[in-house]
């Protein structure tokens, strides 16, 4: 009995290793995807077809060792440095727009040069925006269901969020940003009639940035009939990314063996990458990454509602809702089932500072299902939308 006792003991110490499974195995499918997928871009632009390969290899290693730092850390210091943080994030993402420091491609401007290595301020923005957000909200307990100290605070904060981000311009990560913010304020508490509120506010909004935008309407309308508007260069990416997904057929074209990665299919090893995977290893490749997704979603959720403390359950629910939905936001595009985005897909895509901080956030994760683990199972948090289980009256003594 005392064998068992300790083993027991030894066990709720343990982080869910189901969950670390998971994330090891979509980051070991990305390098392994990414391999092939930026090979013909990699060589045509730096005449080294393992250039991209290279690069992320050398994100995902600092991914991981982030990610065991981040494991030690416990809770209450990230809710302490949560605010310093948001506006370390903040700082950051002014810093892209001045000279000699911002760098603009495309059009856009999103990164930061450091050197020896550019840095993507929006994927540290989601990270530090769940953590400040977490802890507003547990701060403000029930008075989150308040038009005046619920409502119209969080509504000031998405604002400015997305004056930031469609400055830069980038529609993918604020839609990806509002929903994270969304999803935490309704597991707050608050008011359903608020949530619908801002549901309206947030489509009606969506629709403007895209009516003033000629690039983004021309997205908008390829989506809503692609043959129509097959001359505009939207209809182009859309429907290679269908021939790529549609060519794989049950089992795909084999490794390495992707035709529309050959310039047809444009962003093949970042957004399109998803098409890429299809094409090679078809409906059950597909399927493969879409469960892992769905099974890192439960895990994450059910991390959340065991949580021991407001703050933590939140967190829970940022990180997680963050990478399913992205995840999912990526593969819809793919399909053409939503107009094109031009999000990443989580662990997967090629980039240096998205596939970083996304596995380094996974540490956050981890210690976070340690310490649901530690916790007696008699123990629920009471709070929120959380429905409380029935707590045992009695304790066995020693």
């Amino acid at each position: 009995m005392e064998n068992s006792s300790l083993a027991t003991r030894a066990r709720k110490k343990m982080p869910d290793y189901r969950l670390f499974a998971v994330i090891i195995s979509l980051v070991a499918l990305g390098i392994y995807f990414l391999s092939s997928a930026s090979s013909v871009i990699s060589f045509q632009e730096y005449n080294n077809s393992g250039y991209m390969f290279g690069k992320q290899a050398v994100s995902i290693l600092l991914g991981f060792a982030l990610m065991g730092l981040f494991y030690k850390i416990d809770m209450s210091y990230w809710k302490k440095i949560s605010f310093p943080l948001m506006i370390i994030s903040i700082v950051m993402m002014v810093m892209v727009f001045l000279p000699f420091i911002g760098v603009e491609h495309a059009g856009a401007s999103r990164w930061i040069n450091l050197g020896f290595m550019q840095l993507q301020p929006s994927e540290i923005l989601k990270f530090s925006l769940i953590l400040y957000l977490a802890h507003l909200f547990e701060k403000k307990g029930k008075l989150v269901k308040d038009f005046y100290h619920g409502l119209l605070p969080f509504i000031a904060i998405a604002v400015f969020m997305a004056i930031l981000i469609m400055k830069q311009p980038d529609l993918g990560t604020l839609i990806v940003l509002v929903s994270i913010a969304g999803t935490m304020f309704f597991i707050s508490g608050a008011r359903l009639s608020h949530i619908f509120a801002l549901l309206a506010a947030g489509v009606a909004g969506i629709a403007l940035l895209i009516r003033i935008s000629p690039y983004r309407l021309q997205r908008f309308m390829v989506f809503l009939n692609p043959d129509a508007h097959s001359s505009l260069g939207a209809a182009y990416q859309t429907k290679q990314s269908l021939i790529a997904i549609g060519s794989g057929g049950l089992w795909g074209l084999g490794f390495g063996q992707s035709l529309q990665k050959y310039k047809y299919l444009p962003e093949a090893a970042t957004d399109s990458i998803f098409a890429v995977i299809s094409e090679e290893r078809g409906l059950i490749g597909a399927l493969v990454i879409f469960g892992l997704f769905v099974a890192f979603g439960f895990m994450g959720f059910r991390i959340a509602k065991n949580a021991s403390d407001s703050f933590s359950r939140l967190v829970a629910v940022g990180l997680t809702s963050w990478i399913v939905f992205q995840a999912f936001l990526n593969i819809t595009t793919a399909l053409s089932l939503v107009p094109l985005t031009g999000v990443t897909l989580p662990f997967i895509s090629f980039g240096g500072t998205s596939v970083a901080i996304t596995i380094a956030s996974c540490g956050v994760l981890l210690r976070l299902s340690k310490d649901t683990m530690e916790r007696r199972p008699n123990e629920n948090y009471r709070g929120g939308r959380r429905h409380s289980r029935t707590r045992n009256s009695t304790l066995s003594s020693s």
